[in-house]
């Protein structure tokens, strides 16, 4: 870390206890740099997204994290697999939008999406979190109808993914995609900051698939992805052990 940096990551941190009226001492340097990476290395900009985040996190998710019997609808459609961990060591995360239908109750959604991403990002710890995990997401949209569009979903989806978890992506697969949904897809990237488009990889062909395999590996992909006989494993089949449940973005005591 260069001086720059150690400068930057200090104006933060007070103006961060400024605002809150606390310590960030429980947070480590590694995870209050994504938030300054995320704002440009800009601390005022950054400050102000860690306290967004902080108080969104203590009032969305009091406990640290979301329980399974809280989303007893979203569970039930057998939408979303964690794979395990790609070549690269990133836990990799793929959603069926075919078994996906636009939610009548947006705040089980919501604490799905929470579920989701801080249950594949704490599947990558090790012993303790480093502070700086990311996550390759997979969107497979094979068999969609229109009744599985949901641009609102996505729009969530990707807007939690920004505000509430910055630098935690680091590449997001499309596989798949019909006709109609390009014209949904161009309406959803109006939402999705420069940063966060240019992770996302539209796989068009053959090539492309082949590259996707090779990144992630052929180990955690099921054949039908370009892998082996792995199968796919519903999130809610995957246990983690205590550490791996404690929040996601603090130092592990």
């Amino acid at each position: 870390m260069d001086n720059n940096q150690e400068l930057a990551l200090t104006q933060l941190r007070t103006s961060v206890e400024q605002q809150l009226g606390c310590s960030t001492n429980k947070y480590n340097d590694k995870t209050m740099m994504r938030f300054l990476i995320a704002r440009s290395m800009d601390p005022n900009k950054a400050a102000k997204m860690f306290v967004q985040w902080h108080k969104w996190r203590e009032s969305f998710v009091p406990s640290g994290f979301i329980q399974d019997s809280e989303i007893p609808d979203e569970l039930e459609a057998n939408k979303c697999f964690l794979q395990g961990l790609a070549k690269n060591g990133l836990p990799v995360v793929m959603i069926k939008a075919c078994r996906h239908f636009p939610s009548k109750d947006q705040p089980q959604f919501k604490k799905f999406l929470v579920h989701m991403l801080d249950k594949t990002i704490a599947s990558s710890f090790k012993e303790t979190e480093i502070g700086d995990e990311k996550l390759i997401g997979i969107l497979d949209l094979q068999k969609i109808s229109y009744k599985n569009v949901d641009a609102r979903g996505l729009i969530t989806g990707f807007q939690f993914i920004q505000g509430y978890y910055p630098e935690r992506l680091a590449k997001c697969y499309v596989l798949n995609m019909p006709g109609f949904f390009v014209s949904i897809w161009r309406f959803v990237s109006r939402f999705l900051e420069k940063a966060t488009l240019q992770k996302v990889v539209i796989v068009t062909n053959e090539d492309e698939m082949k590259e996707m395999v090779e990144e992630i590996g052929d180990e955690i992909l099921p054949e039908e992805y370009g892998g082996g006989r792995t199968k796919l494993v519903p999130i809610q089949d995957v246990v983690l052990t205590p550490v791996e449940d404690n929040q996601v973005g603090q130092i592990n005591e």
